[in-house]
C-alpha cells in the first residue's frame, strides 16, 4: 500500500555525464565473453563513478568475488533503467501513474563525500515531482548505505505514521 524508494539512479540533468550510449551493449558484451570482473569494473566506473583506486582496493576486498557472481544480473539493471540516465527528465514522465504513496529518499553523501552527491539529489527531486503522492526526504550524512539507526525511524514514520 506504500512504497519507499532510497536514491533512484537516475541522471537527469547536467549534474553528472549520462551514460554513454553503448554502455548497455558493452556491458552485455563482456558478460557475454565471460569477463565478470571487467564487467564490475566497468560498472562501478561508469554507473558509480569509483575512482580507479577505489577499484583497485574494491578488487582485493572480500566483496569482490560477490560482485563477480552477480555480474550477469547487470545488463538486466540498463534495461530496467531505459533512458533514465539520459540527463531527461522527462524520461521519468512514465511514472506519473503511480498512485501509491511514496517516499523517496536520498542521503548526502556519495562515495563518502558530499561531491558528486548533486545526480542523486537531483533525480530523487525529479522523480518526487512526478509521482502523485510522493513525500521526500533526505537524510543527513548518509551515503548509498544508510545507517539501520537513520533509515528505519525514517521507514517507520512514513508507514506507520
Amino acid at each position: 500500500t506504500k512504497l519507499a524508494l532510497y536514491e533512484p539512479p537516475f541522471i537527469v540533468d547536467d549534474s553528472r555525464p549520462p551514460t554513454p550510449e553503448d554502455f548497455g551493449p558493452h556491458l552485455a558484451e563482456l558478460v557475454a565473453a565471460g569477463r565478470r570482473d571487467a564487467a564490475v569494473e566497468y560498472w562501478m566506473t561508469i554507473v558509480v563513478g569509483a575512482p580507479a583506486e577505489g577499484i583497485a582496493q574494491m578488487r582485493q576486498s572480500p566483496m569482490w568475488p560477490g560482485l563477480e557472481s552477480v555480474a550477469h544480473t547487470l545488463p538486466y539493471d540498463i534495461a530496467i533503467m531505459g533512458d533514465t540516465q539520459s540527463s531527461n527528465p522527462s524520461a521519468l514522465a512514465k511514472w506519473t501513474t503511480v498512485t501509491v504513496p511514496t517516499l523517496v529518499m536520498d542521503g548526502t553523501l556519495f562515495n563518502g563525500s558530499a561531491e558528486g552527491h548533486a545526480f542523486m539529489r537531483s533525480g530523487a527531486d525529479a522523480l518526487a515531482d512526478v509521482l502523485p503522492n510522493a513525500q521526500r526526504r533526505t537524510l543527513d550524512g548518509q551515503d548509498h548505505g544508510p545507517a539501520d539507526d537513520v533509515l528505519v525511524p525514517a521507514l517507520k514514520a512514513f508507514f506507520l505514521g
